[in-house]
């Protein structure tokens, strides 16, 4: 039996089955959530905004010239985080959601720098997020990981935008 502290990053996950529905399944989570937060809770995946149907049924389609990190406890998949490819010098740090049965674990933390280790590799300067201004518990994760506000470059009101240097 897995240890459930043990928790792996897997870059670029593989094709296996249940690799996959676990992705999917975190991608579920984490905008079903999303949508609750803005106020416009959904019943389920059905409910969602075609943008994100399509990554949650075919997330390696979507996802397939970003880098995508899983967080597995064995052979479960507990967190993920997609590490968008390199433009104008910097990476973007999107859909980062840990399950939350494994949360306080530090799950977060190791996919955020998992994710700065990659940029670093992939000679990027820079990395930057978006986070709504209501998840405080994400910014102040981000700011312990060196990340700063900086100006907008996304419209959408309450969205705080961060950047950290590579």
């Amino acid at each position: 039996m897995t240890d459930q502290r043990e928790v792996a990053i897997v870059r670029r996950p593989g094709q296996a089955p249940s690799v996959q529905r676990g992705l999917a399944d975190l991608l579920t989570g984490y905008h079903l959530q999303t949508q609750a937060e803005k106020g416009a809770a959904v019943a389920g995946v059905e409910g969602l905004p075609d943008r994100y149907r399509v990554e949650i049924a075919d997330p390696q389609a979507v996802f397939v010239d970003d880098v995508v990190l899983l967080a597995v406890s064995g052979d479960t998949a507990v967190g993920c985080l997609v590490v968008t490819a390199s433009g104008d010098g910097r990476s973007e740090v999107k859909r980062l959601w840990t399950d939350p049965a494994f949360r306080g674990r530090g799950v977060a933390s190791s996919l955020v720098s998992a994710a700065l280790v990659h940029a670093a590799e992939s000679g990027v300067s820079a990395v930057r997020l978006s986070v709504w201004k209501w998840r405080a518990g994400a910014i102040a994760l981000y700011e312990r990981l060196g990340f700063t506000v900086t100006e907008s470059w996304d419209e959408r009101d309450q969205l705080v935008c961060m950047e950290r240097a590579v």
